[in-house]
């Protein structure tokens, strides 16, 4: 009996931490009890630092497949990643306006995506679903990327992970990429338990009608869309190539145009770009949307439900981040996310809607990449959003044109943008932004994890490593955007980026350096110097140019804000192996890239 007692005893036991198991399984997060990372398994083979992965394309019809894969259509193959195989896997190029962009520099590195489970259900890659494959353009030091979702990982913010790899086509050299852990099933499942949440991807700029195929919309000029007549040029006449002619003064129907840079304003008129000189220099541009910081023109792609403002209760007010689901979602996600967005824009409760931990960790490495091509830019896109049980947070994408590379005026604008006021848009019109700034404790809660950002994350030696663990590998990439020796010019500016960047920040958190725009328009003399930084070494768009001259349009006469859309002049010469031996300069947008995910 005394034995049977025992066994009962033990039983009732077991019973109740099974139940006890059970609830937490179901109630935990309810309760306060946040999940641990789930490991999935490709996390270790596929993703880690150490060494560049191979992966090789296994197809028939590979040139085929190249002459029509701007149509983002899927195609089967079979891949091998690291000696494995796995078969009837989905393969596609991955972009937007990039596609082109590869094609009129006679290119066929395009950035691709691999879909496990495309023809297959259920099948991934050890449990990751899809993977891509970027190919670094507009980036001459192969890792603004890496070097991004790199601090992101180490900073505990929430983020893609991603590795190296060497890739060939029915095993030859195609060139090394860097692969990405998509942003969907698997990321979800790694980063937030079975029960993920949802997941969008708010983008307006392709919300307008559709631009003639293989051309980008002109903001000025003569080319036609989609049969409307054009927009009148604003400045002096029409050159023949569609092109405007230096900012002048030129009358155009008897009214003198706008001016380009300044602060005089001329019947009236506002300026094009901002109204306030610093070190006797024409500001820099702002952003694109009225209400975010800028004077520009608005309309470019920044509406409110994509820069998370609330609006109404009407799910058709944010059709922006609806129609960019990553995952199915009901009425009652799309009720919950509206109400986690009223309370965002309110202030008041913050914590019940955002995930203030890992959001103010995604801002602290994102503002001090200094990365106008994203949600705190004038173009707002290349973020995620992810929501669980009313909780937002922010996930990073697409840092190609990070560090300086595409809205900045002269480096030294990018080395000290300031923490504050980031791109000089944070605060006017960027709610998950906003909250860090306009409530103290949160404020004060920043700062310190900048400190701890710049103690704990060792950037330098990332990117020494990294540049000694990939150098051999673009040096014999058949399908590069630059030469060998401007990947080393562009890594070597990187690395003086970082330095000057650590400098700048250090001497705003100390006190030394002011740390909003505004201060530091009035007190130029403080900023850390970086007149010896030559951005446009790195790669990139309008704000890369020697001397951080206007636009970075230097040898790019198909920039689609100055007329007809065009190409890359040097594309029109043979490039030696199929790579272009011209500076990835020439390729820079003012809009630049959009990037699916």
């Amino acid at each position: 009996m005394r034995i049977l007692s025992r066994i009962n005893f033990i039983c009732v036991l077991g019973m109740a931490g099974a139940v006890l198991i059970l609830i937490l399984a179901l109630f935990g997060e309810s309760l306060g009890i946040r999940p641990a990372a789930n490991v999935m398994g490709y996390e270790t083979r596929l993703f880690d630092y150490a060494k560049v992965h191979t992966l090789d394309i296994v197809m028939d019809g590979w040139e085929d497949f190249l002459s029509v894969c701007e149509n983002e259509e899927y195609v089967p193959c079979s891949v091998v990643i690291d000696g494995e195989t796995w078969e009837n896997v989905g393969l596609r190029a991955k972009g937007n306006t990039s596609l082109t962009s590869v094609r009129s520099m006679n290119s066929q590195r395009y950035s691709m995506k691999i879909e496990f489970d495309r023809y297959e259900k259920g099948g991934t890659y050890y449990g990751l679903d899809k993977l891509c494959l970027n190919n670094s353009i507009q980036d001459n030091t192969y890792m603004k990327d890496y070097l991004t979702y790199r601090m992101m990982n180490e900073f505990e913010a929430d983020a893609p992970l991603c590795a190296y790899v060497d890739v060939t086509v029915n095993q030859e050299k195609f060139g090394l990429f860097l692969a990405v852990e998509a942003v969907e099933d698997g990321f979800l499942r790694r980063n937030y338990g079975l029960n993920g949440g949802t997941l969008y991807k708010p983008d307006s700029m392709g919300s307008g009608p559709p631009a003639p195929p293989g051309d980008m919309p002109p903001m000025f000029g003569n080319a036609q869309q989609n049969g409307a007549p054009p927009m009148p040029p604003m400045f002096g006449d029409v050159q023949p190539n569609g092109m405007q002619p230096i900012p002048g003064n030129a009358q155009q129907n008897g009214m003198p145009p706008p001016p380009m840079f300044g602060n005089v304003q001329p019947n009236g008129m506002p300026p094009m770009f901002g109204d306030a000189q610093q070190n006797g220099m024409p500001p820099m541009p702002k952003g694109f949307q009225p209400g975010d910081g800028g004077n520009g023109p608005p309309g470019f792609g920044a509406s409110e439900d994509v820069r998370l403002v609330y609006t109404d209760e009407n799910p058709d007010s944010y059709a922006n981040i609806f129609k960019s689901a990553k995952v199915p979602v009901s009425s009652s996600d799309r009720a919950r996310l509206i109400r986690s967005l009223r309370t965002l824009n309110e202030r008041e409760n913050i914590e019940t809607a955002v995930d203030t931990e890992k959001t103010l960790r995604y801002f602290v490495v994102h503002n001090y990449t200094v990365n106008g091509d994203s949600y705190t830019g004038g173009i707002v896109h290349n973020y995620y959003l992810h929501e669980k049980n009313g909780v937002l947070s922010m996930i990073p994408w697409d840092y190609n044109l990070a560090f300086g590379g595409f809205q900045s005026w002269n480096a030294s604008s990018a080395v000290n943008d300031p923490i504050d006021s980031p791109l000089s848009v944070s605060g006017e019109g960027r709610p998950m932004a906003d909250w860090i700034f306009a409530i103290p404790k949160y404020q004060e809660r920043y700062r310190e994890y900048f400190k701890r950002f710049l103690e704990q994350v060792d950037i330098l030696n990332i990117i020494n490593e990294t540049e000694t663990l990939i150098a051999s590998y673009v040096a014999d990439d058949p399908t590069r955007f630059c030469t060998f020796e401007e990947f080393q010019k562009g890594v070597d500016a990187l690395r003086s980026f970082c330095e000057l960047r650590t400098e700048s920040v250090r001497g705003q958190l100390e006190g030394n350096i002011p740390t909003t725009d505004e201060e530091q328009r009035t007190n130029p003399a403080a900023l850390v110097d970086a007149s010896s930084l030559n951005l446009s070494d790195m790669g990139g768009g309008p704000g890369a140019m020697p001397g951080g001259g206007p636009f970075g349009m230097s040898g790019m006469p198909g920039n689609p804000f100055m007329g007809q859309a065009g190409g890359n002049p040097s594309a029109t010469m043979e490039p030696e192996n199929g790579v272009s031996e011209s500076s990835s300069q020439s390729v820079a947008y003012l809009s630049p890239p959009v990037e699916d995910v």
